[in-house]
């Protein structure tokens, strides 16, 4: 199968196609988070609501937006659960969302391979990210892409939650092969 949509940094008119695209991702994992759901939501909706810092591309096909992603660069503060705050150092991919009917056609993989592009084009020495165990597809994917765990960058929201962290390290080259082109 062709590649059907396109890659671009995403616009202000983009926002509210984001966050449905996101929204909509996320929300299949709400039956599995429990009480943990309602304060997940709320963090979605809070990032996508800010609209500094991070760089937002989005995946788009026959005029719509299909996937989204955000990239934070090093120095980024985020608020914790408890209360506590955490510098990253390194860039940081969050909020990976393919909407369902767009899904394995490389999107996902896609919207991952240019914040990787992006990362190291600003010389950082690696790009994290960090997802939950029931997130089963999207580990598989980051690990398949050369991810690996660096349960250094773990928080935990709650005593029976446990939010993993991933590194890939960036070199000359990268086992998810090259970036497509940004249009």
């Amino acid at each position: 199968m062709g590649k059907d949509f396109s890659l671009r940094d995403a616009r202000e008119s983009d926002r509210e196609a984001i966050r449905t695209v996101t929204l909509a991702a996320f929300q299949e994992y709400a039956a599995r988070m429990h009480a943990h759901w309602e304060g997940y939501r709320q963090g979605i909706l809070n990032a996508l609501a800010d609209p500094t810092s991070a760089e937002r591309i989005v995946a788009e096909q026959d005029g719509a937006v299909v996937g989204a992603v955000m990239l934070y660069p090093p120095g980024t503060v985020f608020p914790r659960p408890d209360g506590s705050r955490v510098t990253i150092e390194h860039p940081e991919a969050r909020l990976l969302a393919v909407a369902r009917a767009a899904r394995g056609r490389g999107i996902g993989k896609a919207l991952l391979r240019e914040c990787i592009r992006r990362a190291r084009r600003s010389g950082a020495a690696a790009l994290t990210l960090h997802t939950s165990d029931f997130m089963e597809v999207g580990r598989r994917m980051y690990e398949g892409m050369g991810f690996v765990r660096a349960p250094g960058l773990d928080f935990h929201p709650s005593k029976d939650l446990t939010v993993m962290g991933y590194r890939l390290p960036l070199g000359e080259t990268s086992p998810s092969g090259p970036p497509p082109p940004v249009s």
